[in-house]
């Protein structure tokens, strides 16, 4: 057989050029004037810095004369916590300053001791009391307050950027990199205005909407594929924040269930906690969502450049079997990691003894449900609508051109 020659794509048809014309402007049309409305009502929810009344003191700060110190964990030993005490009543951290001088004993948290307990080597951040104590007191001169976990934690993410970067290469480093700047409109758009009370739906949606243009265009380039993703995922993320509207009201999720929401309702000012969970259950939907509609996108374009020839409805047809795979697998992630993230809530109910529907329903586990069944339905629409944009869109930008392409490339293996 003769040797092969490589082809250049065959240019497009008049015909096709137009259709490839037609869907851009299409595309266009719809995400452009999104875009603008979005940053529009971005820059009118934006946060003031206005918070009024709203005021929390910093856990970790310490009255006048008292020092956090933080130290290395030298040895373990058990003393009385006061005068006539068995000594089996106490833990005490025999630890080393970072600051030098002489070795400190540091009573422990009996909680901490219970459920993680500590040993030789950890790092322990403590107060410094000797400086406000009553001279021969026998109080504790140092105690406990939390470990040291900066080390493993920046061990663990740079970890998790070299495997991302190393798999993913530029796409991985650049989703990374979006990954940041997602986060960077979660704390200075979407915190900041709820603490300030603005709607927690718009800025939901808003707030959604900025970090999925973001970080599909820089992660994945601005192309028709990634458009038709874009598009996907904000008709998942309106589908969920209408049933997670209903759902809050319906459902009279209060959010007063746990200690966290507890201590924000105690703090007054213009904090909605059901509108907080109402901004929850929008914004967990997020990273399924982006999963679901880049991969289905991708789905079609390459079963497209696989068989050009193939009729729209075929299309469709065969990458809805992909995506109904997906739902499938990414509806057991979320409800796992769910109940992954609620299993100290869900080990108590179970002890509870009560019956399973009454348990599901209650206070306790209520908004984990709700978060699970929002999110999925948004989710499972999603991948239908992504389809028939993918489709519809595949089918004009690719037209002629591909299909040239295509059968060169077989006749070309064919000559070998």
């Amino acid at each position: 057989m003769g040797a092969g020659h490589a082809h250049e794509d065959a240019p497009p048809t008049p015909a096709a050029a137009t259709a490839r014309r037609r869907a851009t402007w299409i595309l266009a049309a719809i995400l452009v004037p999104l875009g603008l409305v979005t940053l529009v009502a971005m820059v009118l929810l934006w946060p003031t810095g206005d918070r009024g009344d709203l005021k929390l003191a910093n856990p970790y700060s310490v009255a006048q004369g008292v020092t956090m110190e933080t130290g290395t964990v030298q040895s373990i030993a058990e003393s009385g916590c006061m005068p006539g005490q068995p000594t089996s009543q106490c833990t005490v951290a025999v630890a080393q300053p970072d600051a030098g001088g002489s070795q400190v004993r540091v009573a422990m948290n009996p909680d901490v001791v219970l459920s993680h307990g500590v040993k030789a080597g950890d790092r322990i951040r403590y107060l410094n009391l000797t400086a406000v104590q009553p001279q021969g007191s026998s109080a504790p001169s140092y105690v406990f307050v939390d470990f040291v976990r900066t080390v493993p934690i920046l061990l663990l993410a740079g970890l998790y950027a070299v495997v991302v970067v190393a798999v993913a290469r530029w796409r991985g480093l650049r989703a990374l990199l979006g990954l940041v700047g997602a986060y960077a409109v979660l704390a200075t758009f979407i915190l900041p205005g709820l603490a300030e009370g603005k709607p927690p739906l718009l800025l939901a949606l808003v707030g959604s909407t900025v970090i999925m243009m973001g970080v599909l265009y820089f992660a994945h380039g601005v192309s028709a594929r990634t458009s038709t993703a874009l598009l996907g995922t904000v008709f998942g993320l309106a589908v969920t924040a209408l049933l997670a509207s209903w759902a809050m009201d319906a459902g009279n999720l209060t959010g007063v269930g746990s200690h966290d929401a507890a201590s924000l309702v105690n703090l007054g000012g213009r904090l909605s906690i059901s509108g907080i969970i109402l901004c929850g259950l929008v914004i967990a939907s997020l990273g399924a969502l982006n999963d679901v509609t880049i991969t289905q996108a991708s789905a079609v374009w390459e079963l497209y450049e696989l068989a050009p020839a193939t009729p729209a409805r075929t299309l469709f047809a065969s990458a809805l079997r992909i995506g109904r795979d997906h739902i499938a697998s990414t509806v057991y992630t979320i409800a796992f990691a769910y109940a992954g993230a609620a299993l100290p809530v869900l080990l108590l109910v179970m002890l509870y003894d009560r019956p399973l529907l009454e348990a599901l329903t209650s206070s306790e586990l209520a908004e984990e449900v709700v978060r699970t069944l929002v999110g999925s339905i948004g989710l499972v629409l999603a991948i239908p609508m992504t389809t028939a944009v993918a489709v519809a869109v595949v089918k004009a930008t690719g037209a002629g051109r591909r299909a040239t392409a295509g059968k060169r490339v077989v006749e070309d293996y064919m000559s070998r």
